[in-house]
């Protein structure tokens, strides 16, 4: 509990900073914790096939199973979770969870938030609670620990930590040893965000810093986009084709300053 909470205090500058690279930062998390879930529920899908589902799906599509988790946990990051009146409808249907009696669950569940208990206690006890009606909930009670504890921090935007450290064998656990998985696996976690805090911050400080010669139209908003979003395809802009796009990411990348993330021939996608 102590290691956990000297790493959660490290963390807590980075987590209330008003910088654009923090968008990016909590949807990076959010990738890695919903192939940590997707592991746990015994599902194939890794960072890379839930990155591809998400960044090349079309306007409209239905981004399915996978695709709902991830956007879960990307939920997770906005502003103020927890403290919307329509949070507890919401969010069930990101874990394929029926309405009811879910969003009735978390309404109790939110009601009976009071800080007068240890945050990390709090937060580790309430995800036991909803663990306790079976596996398919899970995520949902990962997720809901995550949010408890920021909350409990003082945090705007919770940061997704606990799930992608946490090993199979904690659910079996009760009482004082579910806490002490749950602190350890937050501690880890905490670390672990504060490192791909401190490269992405350093990734988007280069791109920044690059003074470009000729850039094209779209470019202020590329790069723009490019210290808030995951992954981006080359494809047109307002102002641009995806020619341009294209030129655009392959000087960026051999500048050093974005990276492709799939490793492709074709349909490529670009991040720091």
């Amino acid at each position: 509990m102590f290691s956990a909470g000297a790493a959660l205090a490290v963390l807590d500058p980075i987590a209330r900073s008003e910088d654009p690279v923090g968008i990016l930062w909590r949807k990076r998390l959010a990738l890695s914790i919903a192939a940590a879930i997707s592991r746990l529920e015994g599902r194939r899908e890794d960072e890379a096939q839930f990155r591809d589902n998400f960044a090349l799906r079309k306007p409209g599509d239905d981004p399915g199973p996978a695709g709902r988790i991830l956007l879960g946990w990307r939920a997770l990051g906005e502003a103020r979770a927890l403290r919307s009146a329509e949070w507890p409808a919401r969010l069930p249907g990101f874990f394929d969870l029926p309405p009811e009696p879910s969003a009735e669950i978390l309404r109790d569940l939110g009601a009976r938030f009071v800080g007068r208990k240890p945050p990390l206690r709090f937060a580790a006890e309430t995800g036991r609670e909803l663990l306790a009606l079976g596996p398919a909930h899970r995520g949902l009670a990962l997720w809901l620990a995550d949010a408890l504890l920021a909350r409990a921090l003082g945090w705007d935007r919770p940061v997704p930590l606990l799930a992608s450290h946490l090993p199979r064998t904690a659910f079996r656990l009760e009482g004082e040893a579910w806490l002490a998985a749950c602190a350890s696996a937050w501690g880890r976690g905490a670390v672990a965000a504060f490192d791909l805090h401190i490269d992405l911050t350093r990734r988007a400080a280069a791109l920044r810093a690059a003074h470009l010669r000729r850039p094209g139209k779209d470019t202020a908003a590329i790069i723009s986009a490019l210290l808030t979003e995951d992954a981006l395809a080359a494809q047109a802009g307002a102002e641009a084709s995806d020619r341009a796009a294209r030129r655009l990411f392959g000087r960026l990348t051999s500048l050093g300053l974005v990276r492709e993330l799939t490793g492709r021939p074709t349909f490529r996608l670009y991040g720091l």
